[in-house]
């Protein structure tokens, strides 16, 4: 609809003598319904060209009009607004349109099968995975979910941060549990893990366990002195785990990157002679220097410390170059608010290579922590964890489907309470509940009528004229714009939102009129419009990673 309003008022503009550079022809929709379906201010925007009042230009691009079967009536307000009242004809075309689509209506071909890279969890493999976690895996998938029914090329990625002293720090916890050093000794590792996963670890790695990871298939040693041994045996151990845990999220990867293998491979030595050769390092006090001042950063950053060692952003560089150099010209990035401080460094990184990577590149996507909540009383650890509550303690508690929309329906840079006496809840005031509740009893209508759904296509919708069923076609015909705009913006929240409202709204039509009424006429019309609406809640819940149950 926006589109053909767009043609609508092209084709006036021109009548005007409007040149085609001066048209910013922006639609939004009224927050009242007594301004119409749609409002622009294109009048305001040719003010200046056209030399005219805004109010006499509105009133001059409403009389310029084309006829239209979609539109009943065209106001002006204000200084100059436009207001359009879209016919009943146009307001249940959309439910004919959500028949014949199906699963595809509200996706679009925007993307245009570019290649697109989500990396998302990318969680060091040294223990269970936290809420947190599990908040960038619902986030991540979402965004992977909206950018493919936009019409992106997406591979899901994870990253392995499988090198450095937090690893040492696990094979330290490990070694020691083999020994029989437990965390209540004076001799466990001072910065040692200490949940019970290090004592599991420890028990499989002395009984010569065989690990089946992704990409390999490791068997401990038992031996108790080999760090090396205990290591690789560890981080399999620990990345089956976080596997394992992510499939029942309804998780998947395509690809699986180690930060092990930069290093083995030479791809981190490679990009720190590119970054020398291009000019932006410099030694100082035995260290080896960036100037990523150059680049917006506050101060030059360390590459190579003094006792050799490299600082985390160089792999982070390498990584993102390797990223580049795959193909991928767009690459969005959800981590943890955590990751902030190093955003400027790794994209000042990647500019100082000099390799026509563009400024803003990778996108980035920030979450912010999560606030387990139970009885009123905040959950702070788990026995399993030892000092944290796991993502699966959460689906454990609540299910998938509660734990992915709590996790992904709030703005990610906003902090996240989760209510597990809220999500466990089957009443109203639990939105997942609620949404699927409203698909449920759609589904309970349909099985009662017994017909086919299919035949519901093509029918007499003019019967649809009460306020009720004139608010459900409107919301209906929003969703695509919906993912559109949650696609734009990376915010899977947007789409929790309109689910809500969207079901709001059929509660209401479903409490206010009956549907399988004796006027056939009626009763089909009324069974199209709850089929649409039905179709949309499944296809919105999709793109969350929830399901829609046809009983409740």
């Amino acid at each position: 609809m926006k589109a053909h309003l767009t043609e609508l008022l092209t084709q006036a503009a021109k009548s005007l003598a409007a040149e085609p550079a001066s048209l910013d022809i922006q639609l939004e929709r009224p927050k009242t319904a007594q301004h119409g379906d749609f409002a622009t201010n294109l009048a305001m925007t040719l003010a200046k060209p056209l030399r005219q009042n805004p109010r006499a230009i509105a009133e001059a691009l409403k009389k310029a009009l084309p006829a239209s079967p979609y539109i009943s009536k065209v106001e002006i307000a204000g200084a100059g607004f436009i207001n359009f009242f879209l016919s009943a004809k146009a307001q249940q075309a959309i439910v004919g349109e959500i028949l014949s689509q199906r699963e595809a209506y509200g996706h679009n071909n925007a993307g245009d099968k570019q290649k697109v890279q989500v990396e998302f969890v990318s969680a060091n493999p040294t223990g269970p995975l936290h809420v947190g976690h599990g908040r960038g895996a619902a986030v991540g998938d979402c965004l992977a979910r909206l950018l493919h029914a936009t019409g992106w090329d997406v591979t899901r990625e994870f990253y392995y941060n499988d090198a450095g002293v937090q690893i040492e720090n696990l094979v330290k916890s490990v070694q020691a549990h083999c020994k029989g050093i437990l965390p209540e000794h004076d001799a466990w590792p001072e910065d040692g893990y200490r949940g019970d996963y290090i004592a599991d670890i420890a028990t499989a790695y002395m009984a010569r366990e065989t690990i089946a990871a992704d990409d390999q298939n490791v068997t401990a040693t038992g031996d108790a002195e080999n760090q090396e041994s205990i290591r690789r045996f560890a981080v399999a151990y620990l990345r089956r785990e976080q596997d394992l845990d992510l499939r029942a999220f309804g998780i998947r990867f395509d690809t699986y990157s180690l930060e092990s293998e930069l290093y083995a491979t030479g791809k981190v030595e490679q990009t720190v002679a590119k970054l020398i050769a291009s000019g932006h390092t410099y030694e100082q006090d035995g260290a080896l220097w960036l100037r990523t001042t150059d680049f917006g950063d506050d101060k030059d950053r360390v590459m190579r410390k003094t006792d050799g060692g490299y600082t985390y952003f160089v792999p982070d560089v390498a990584y993102h170059l390797d990223k580049w150099q795959r193909g991928f010209k767009r690459v969005i990035n959800e981590q943890g608010a955590d990751h902030h401080s190093t955003i400027i460094r790794v994209r000042a990184g990647l500019q100082a290579l000099d390799m026509g990577i563009p400024p803003g590149w990778p996108d980035y996507v920030l979450h912010q922590m999560v606030t387990v909540m139970r009885g009123g009383e905040e959950v702070k650890i788990s026995k399993r964890a030892g000092s944290y509550v796991t993502l699966r303690d959460l689906i454990e508690e609540v299910g998938c489907d509660a734990t992915r929309y709590f996790l992904a329906a709030r703005r990610g840079d906003s902090q996240l309470v989760f209510d597990i006496d809220l999500a466990r809840a089957q009443t109203n005031d639990n939105p997942v509940y609620y949404i699927q509740y409203a698909h449920a009893r759609i589904c309970s209508v349909l099985n009662q009528w017994g017909g086919v759904v299919a035949s519901l296509s093509g029918i007499d919708l003019s019967p649809l004229d009460t306020a009720h069923e004139t608010a459900l076609m409107q919301r209906l015909s929003e969703f695509p714009e919906t993912v559109e705009n949650a696609a734009q913006e990376l915010a899977p929240h947007i789409i929790a939102y309109y689910l809500k409202d969207l079901a709001s709204d059929l509660h209401s039509y479903y409490n206010a009129q009956q549907f399988l009424v004796a006027d056939e006429a009626l009763k089909l019309a009324r069974l199209a419009l709850i089929s649409a609406t039905q179709q949309v809640l499944k296809n919105g819940l999709s793109l969350l990673g929830v399901s829609a149950p046809n009983k409740m």
